[in-house]
């Protein structure tokens, strides 16, 4: 297919998603949106109208303009589940902005539906196409650029807590089994590397030597939050699954955050890894795509400056054990994703998106040593929990 006719077929399916069937509200442009690695996002235009300008003064929302996903079917493979556990999340925060409203704007984008009712379009080959309202005046950043950027960040993610910690987390699906659960992308690991060395296909070299040693002496830090969420001391709740720092739009105006997007991950989980990934992408200002791997920090400023951020919200709900397991939150995740970009190194790249060959295999180096910077000042991270602890 190509160019023209793929651009027509995207229009197309926009068209479905279109909220009237007024020649007003027809599909002008579609063109790619964002750096995602799983879903394929765009950006569609429709023609402006007087009420298209009203209605995003009044709600906020780019009435013009809309999200349009296909979601990766081989990650997904519930796709309706997944957009189950965004209607039941969306639903109970508005309900709950509404009986409680916060002081400050906060959004939550609106699922679009087809001119059928349903919230999503599936085509004839099995494609899974569903829309997302645009929150109207918002950017996000791939990397944070102050500390009042990373105060932002943290409350964005504390309030998406705040707002789903009376929200029962066995109401929603499990989309992504094994998600999250640290052991289990470690036995991942383990049998990719194991079918890789038997098959013949593990090409040595020495950034590979050394991933496989790292794994090799770190193994045990894959147990650690499960093994406190067996002891009682971690329970479940809902977690949003991805709050890097390019997930949280801030308003062009103000520049304070005013919503959470990426909402395919909510689920039932242990929050703390949405802490530790909060804290491991906000402070690593390099980012995760650079290529001099060795260069990596991470900056205790910004992990103080979040943390600040997060707690001014999730105070209420977090406990002492919370407090204790923050520092070991952001060493799992880290080691989890690099281990996640790893095993998709050895099985072929099959789960991310890459540029290269050995795109996966950069990007398990950059969390890798990120995680030997993060261990390298252990102390400093606990006081600064400490100190949040006792305020």
């Amino acid at each position: 297919m190509n160019p023209d006719q793929e651009l027509d077929r995207l229009i197309a399916i926009a068209q479905n998603f279109s909220q009237s069937k007024s020649q007003q509200n027809q599909v002008v442009k579609v063109q790619p949106f964002g750096s995602g690695n799983i879903n394929d996002t765009f950006l569609v235009s429709l023609q402006k109208t007087k009420e298209s300008i009203k209605q995003e003064i009044e709600e906020g929302i780019e009435s013009q303009s809309f999200i349009l996903q296909r979601l990766n079917t081989k990650v997904f493979r519930e796709p309706k589940l997944v957009m189950r556990n965004m209607r039941i999340y969306s639903d109970h925060v508005r309900d709950r902005l509404a009986n409680n409203p916060l002081d400050r704007q906060w959004l939550v984008p609106q699922i679009l539906t087809t001119q059928q009712g349903q919230d999503y379009w599936q085509t004839e080959e099995g494609e899974f196409w569903r829309s997302l309202s645009l929150i109207a005046h918002s950017q996000s950043f791939d990397a944070i650029a102050s500390k009042a950027q990373a105060r932002e960040v943290g409350y964005a993610l504390g309030t998406f807590h705040t707002l789903t910690s009376d929200l029962a987390p066995e109401r929603l699906a499990d989309t992504l089994e094994g998600f999250h659960i640290t052991p289990r992308y470690l036995q991942q690991y383990e049998e990719v590397l194991i079918k890789s060395m038997e098959q013949g296909n593990l090409q040595r070299s020495p950034e590979v030597n050394y991933c496989l040693k790292f794994v090799s002496d770190r193994q045990y830090l894959a147990h650690i939050l499960e093994d406190a969420k067996a002891a009682g001391k971690l329970r479940l709740r809902t977690m949003h699954g991805d709050p890097k720092v390019n997930n949280i739009l801030f308003d062009q105006r103000t520049n304070l955050a005013v919503s959470m997007i990426d909402l395919d991950t909510v689920k039932s989980g242990l929050i703390h890894y949405d802490l530790g990934d909060c804290l491991r992408s906000g402070c690593n200002l390099a980012g995760e795509e650079i290529q001099e791997w060795e260069s990596v920090e991470f900056d205790t400023e910004l992990c103080e400056a979040i943390l600040q951020g997060y707690l001014s919200t999730a105070r209420s709900f977090f406990t002492e054990y919370d407090y204790d397991y923050i520092y070991d939150a952001i060493r799992v995740i880290t080691f989890e994703l690099g281990l996640r970009f790893l095993t998709d190194y050895l099985a072929g790249n099959i789960y991310f998106h890459i540029k290269y060959p050995e795109h996966n295999l950069v990007r398990s180096l950059v969390q890798f040593r990120l995680l030997e910077r993060i261990e390298s000042k252990k102390s400093v991270i606990n006081q600064i929990t400490k100190n949040f602890s006792r305020t």
